[in-house]
């Protein structure tokens, strides 16, 4: 009976998130699980450049060019096309490619603040194998961090709990002075997703970028990821 009362319970709560997120015209629900990450930890400040990867339909660009107004820099790459948001920059790219990081900075004039990441992988139904690519996202999104994100910047992204999660917290750990697990309200209950939460990027791992020496062909992309 329990159980019962759990599930209705979270299943009201899932819906109030969808219904107030039509209601205040973000794309998805997830938008909801940003804006609680960014009002306990202050993610964001006025001004700040921000990329997001994987922002595909744009519910958490959002919430960041909301929050970094009235002089944010807001990007949003992903390899499929996200609809044009009023103050916010978008382009198809994948992050795994130095091309890719290259426009980013060129588009920042310099580097990111902030690194946003709700990347989630295509879900096979296998668990252990959707923890290991939820993993090999995550590590793409601290490959992002190494390349892009300015001293004292800080990183969010989500992560799929499993046997592989301390190997993450143990390539983060040394990247950042402050390195915390959350999950917010607007989570599902049934869902394993948490966020890391990091800040104070030590920049001690940059990596050079190398420009392409010929013309690259456009890649054939497909999605990476589902989203909310």
């Amino acid at each position: 009976m329990a159980d019962l009362h759990d599930r209705w319970v979270a299943e009201r709560r899932n819906e109030h998130y969808y219904k107030l997120a039509k209601k205040l015209n973000y794309r998805s629900r997830a938008s909801f699980k940003l804006i609680q990450i960014d009002n306990r930890f202050g993610i964001f400040k006025a001004g700040d450049a921000v990329v997001d990867l994987g922002a595909c339909p744009g519910g958490w660009l959002q919430v960041a060019q909301e929050r970094t107004w009235p002089n944010g820099k807001v990007i949003g790459v992903d390899l499929r096309y996200i609809r044009p948001i009023e103050g916010v920059e978008t382009f198809i790219g994948d992050i795994t490619e130095d091309s890719t990081m290259i426009e980013l900075m060129d588009r920042f004039g310099g580097k990111a603040d902030v690194v946003l990441s709700d990347m989630a992988p295509n879900i096979a139904g296998q668990y252990s194998m959707d923890h290991a690519r939820s993993i090999n996202l995550c590590m793409y999104a601290v490959n992002v961090c190494d390349r892009i994100l300015k001293k004292e910047g800080k990183l969010v992204m989500k992560v799929f709990m499993g046997d592989m999660f301390d190997s993450l917290i143990a390539e983060l750990k040394p990247r950042f002075q402050s390195v915390k697990v959350h999950s917010p309200d607007a989570s599902r209950d049934t869902s394993s997703e948490v966020y890391v939460i990091c800040q104070g990027f030590y920049g001690k791992s940059s990596l050079s970028l190398k420009k392409p020496e010929v013309e690259e062909k456009k890649p054939e992309f497909t999605a990476k990821g589902g989203y909310i």
